[in-house]
């Protein structure tokens, strides 16, 4: 999740390395930095909460999990994006350090100031990703989980999920779990 800083164009190369060492993370899009927004309590939360149900269940698969401190590239480094959580079964992702470039599943947890974004603009970058299967986006105010998944015919269906009492299913991993245990320990009465 990112809100726009002051806007400098700099290169790709130059945003990759300046992020080695840099005290916070940035986004790079079309050649511009965009610093990124502090995660709230429940955002943390829930991205623990992931983290818990879909590494064990990857166990095994070939396929491995990643939170918030890993880049997706998309294009020619055109775009890179640090998603909440990301798996890709990809080898040779496996064997880069630093960035992923093919993802099968993207999660991105909504806040007030990115929503927005994360539905519009980010959305239309994920989704050159010709790997990607699965974006969803998590509510961090209430019970409501989007999939967008892609079809057969290459198209984006959306599946939402909402109520305490739903069995949330993340058909590209092919993981169902219930939405209490995505949210179990959310407070969603703090401001």
């Amino acid at each position: 999740m990112s809100v726009p800083a002051k806007k400098l164009s700099i290169s790709p190369a130059k945003y990759l390395a300046g992020e080695m060492n840099a005290s916070f993370r940035s986004e790079y899009v079309l050649g511009e930095v965009y610093a990124m927004a502090d995660a709230s309590d429940a955002h943390v939360t829930i991205n623990a909460n992931l983290i818990t149900l879909i590494k064990p269940h990857l166990r095994g698969s070939g396929c491995k999990a990643y939170q918030n401190d890993m880049k997706v590239r998309i294009g020619e480094d055109e775009v890179f994006y640090y998603p909440d959580l990301l798996v890709s079964c990809d080898p040779a992702d496996h064997k880069r350090n630093y960035v992923k470039q093919s993802p099968l599943l993207i999660i991105e947890i909504l806040s007030g100031s990115t929503e927005a974004y994360d539905r519009g603009d980010k959305f239309a970058f994920y989704r050159q990703l010709d790997s990607l299967q699965e974006y969803v986006l998590i509510s961090a105010k209430t019970h409501r989980v989007e999939v967008f998944r892609r079809n057969a015919q290459n198209r984006w269906e959306l599946f939402n999920f909402a109520g305490e009492e739903a069995e949330v299913e993340f058909a590209s991993i092919n993981l169902h779990c219930r939405m209490r245990d995505v949210y179990e320990d959310v407070d969603f009465g703090l401001a």
